[in-house]
């Protein structure tokens, strides 16, 4: 009787050439390699990171403006039939319009209340600091009154450390200052310029760049730019949205209870609420400290707004804006801001999200190919790999 073919080879060819373990360690060498030959000639690269530091600002900033502009252009193309170009021109002259009635009538308003707040913040810090020793004058709580003089101290030193270490070195720095002012003008002429091709070439882009894949991934890699495209899209619009009407929340709720400083305090909540999760919640605190200058009762009437605007925005806009659209945990959310928030600052925690689910779609799509191409898996995973775009098909 005859050996099997596998009996017939070597132990070589068995435990090495055909061993998936070898395999997959071999290429996980092959990978590290990569990057440790990358390491060593990063300097090929500089060139590149000047480039993409110079390039990539006004072009991050045109599409934001895209996901926003472009659903409005369809609209108007699709069901009303106008030109995509007088279309962008329209809506390019109404933004135009209303930025110079921002500009006129807001500015100045917000200049006024935000050098007011400049002025008198040192008051209404030695104010909180006053309260809060006045707190803690019972013995009870002693230890709690030294480590908050430890911590007031040493953040009063570091404050005027940084002062003393700023001030002197302002003139030194005009032609630095000069640079960033001439960048970010450049980058607001640049991007209207960008976001008009970006809105004009909209459908051509895709075929642009799909006609650089080879011909059999061509399928997959249109699918694969729509799901980027259709999850930024959700995310910008969404969490702009969001911030939006939890300005206008807290502007009307700051209003109501007389809270000062109401528009600047607002706007702040707005932009801070770009963060997912700690965004509002940072907002809150100089809020808090202007109301403990101005009476008690002021802040408990600011805890309340901010229970009725989280309250509001957790179980009504959110749900009805983004949704579970990203398809994120909240867990794996969390950790995501942590790690780019350590790794990159507030820039890392505004953008984090969104880059990691481009990166979740992409390796997502590569470890599906694998399990289709593998003989790790059997046939049930492989049709649960289908059974999704079988839903979407049905409803659509």
């Amino acid at each position: 009787m005859k050996e099997s073919p596998q009996k017939d080879k070597s132990l070589f060819y068995r435990w090495f050439l055909n061993n998936q373990l070898t395999v997959i360690l071999l290429n996980i060498f092959l990978v590290f390699l990569i990057v440790f030959l990358f390491s060593k000639i990063k300097f090929v690269f500089t060139p590149i990171n000047q480039i993409l530091g110079i390039t990539m600002p006004p072009v991050i900033l045109a599409l934001i403006l895209y996901y926003l502009i472009n659903p409005l252009i369809n609209v108007l193309e699709d069901k009303f039939h106008v030109k995509r170009v007088i279309s962008i021109a329209f809506v390019f002259i109404i933004i135009t319009a209303l930025l110079i009635w921002g500009v006129m009538s807001l500015i100045p308003f917000v200049q006024n209340q935000v050098d007011s707040l400049v002025k008198n913040w040192p008051q209404y810090w030695d104010s909180l600091n006053k309260s809060l020793q006045d707190l803690f004058k019972d013995p009870k709580l002693h230890v709690f009154k030294s480590r908050l003089a430890e911590a007031n101290a040493k953040f009063s030193a570091n404050f005027e450390k940084s002062i003393d270490h700023i001030l002197p070195q302002t003139f030194n720095n005009i032609g630095s200052a000069l640079s960033v002012v001439t960048n970010v003008i450049v980058i607001l002429l640049t991007a209207p310029f960008i976001l008009f091709f970006m809105l004009k070439d909209d459908k051509r882009f895709k075929k642009s760049v799909v006609r650089f894949v080879p011909t059999r991934l061509r399928p997959s890699a249109e699918d694969m730019l729509s799901e980027m495209s259709q999850s930024l899209s959700s995310y910008i619009t969404g969490q702009l949205t969001v911030a939006f009407w939890v300005a206008v929340m807290f502007f009307v709720g700051y209003l109501i209870i007389g809270q000062r400083y109401a528009l600047i305090l607002g706007i702040a909540a707005g932009i801070l609420n770009l963060i997912p999760y700690v965004g509002s919640t940072l907002a809150l605190i100089p809020s808090l400290v202007i109301a403990a200058f101005v009476a008690p009762a002021m802040v408990i009437k600011v805890l309340i707004v901010f229970i009725v605007e989280q309250t509001i925005e957790t179980r009504v806009i959110s749900p009805i804006i983004v949704g579970n659209k990203m398809q994120m945990h909240p867990v794996t959310t969390i950790l995501v801001l942590l790690v780019s928030a350590g790794m990159f600052g507030l820039i890392g925690m505004i953008a984090g999200i969104p880059i990691f689910a481009i990166l979740k779609i992409i390796c997502t799509r590569i470890f599906n190919w694998f399990k289709r191409n593998s003989t790790w898996y059997d046939e049930q995973d492989i049709k649960e790999l289908q059974e999704p775009k079988e839903d979407k098909n049905i409803k659509k």
